[in-house]
């Protein structure tokens, strides 16, 4: 596996090459100290496993460089890096394609787990931004302070079907309708359809609420490991 770290403090590098040697003793680790190293090396290996792209880069605004990544490299995963994890950063990176948000501010071992969910198919996010002050928890409607009614156990029990699961495990990897459609051999418009099922059984307007949602939950989609 090729693992791309784009990030312009060395320290920052340095530290996660630890992390990423330790959960991938064998991988190749590239790095490049802003947006137009970066865009080069993936042009040279569009294959590659994994970008851990930071938010400041010195001659473009990670947001930017993550919109360029999902556009002309759909297939490769990119999580964002960054010291400030406000929920409008970690809301902002989701709506764009990005599959983790992690602070460059946690300790090591945070790190360490953060990165190792990623690697293995899971979505990363700060516990802090999944904490709200109201939410309607899936399944009910209206202002329900969290904790105040017990959250559906599991999809099952919210009501979602086996292909509506499928659908959803899919839309936390970040794929379009299209990929979807593809993946599960569904028309475009069946997608549409599961995923506003999905949507409205999670009580979340959007993808991104939907995978905050999840990952809230606690539901592991990922598919058991193979023997």
């Amino acid at each position: 596996m090729k693992i791309l770290v784009v990030d312009d403090h060395v320290l920052i590098r340095e530290s996660l090459r630890g992390v990423l040697k330790e959960l991938k003793p064998d991988a190749t680790i590239m790095e490049a100290t802003d947006s137009r190293e970066a865009m080069g090396l993936v042009a040279d290996d569009p294959e590659l496993g994994l970008i851990l792209l930071d938010l400041n880069l010195p001659d473009r605004n990670g947001f930017v460089v993550l919109t360029e990544l999902r556009e002309r490299h759909p297939t490769i995963p990119v999580v964002m890096l960054s010291g400030y994890h406000d929920r409008a950063n970690v809301v902002r990176a989701l709506d764009l394609g990005a599959l983790g948000f992690i602070p460059k501010t946690a300790q090591r071992q945070v790190l360490v787990s953060a990165i190792g969910l990623v690697l293995s198919g899971g979505v990363y996010i700060p516990p802090e931004i999944l904490e709200r002050p109201e939410r309607a928890p899936p399944g009910r409607s209206g202002p329900t302070r969290r904790g105040a009614n017990r959250s559906p156990a599991s999809p099952r029990e919210l009501g979602l079907t086996e292909r509506q699961i499928a659908v959803l495990a899919l839309m936390m990897e970040g794929k379009s309708n299209k990929a979807i459609g593809r993946t599960l051999d569904l028309a475009e418009p069946t997608v549409r359809n599961h995923v506003t099922a999905v949507l409205k059984a999670l009580n979340v307007i959007n993808r991104t609420e939907a995978v905050i949602a999840v990952v809230e939950l606690g539901w592991d989609l990922r598919p058991p490991a193979s023997a």
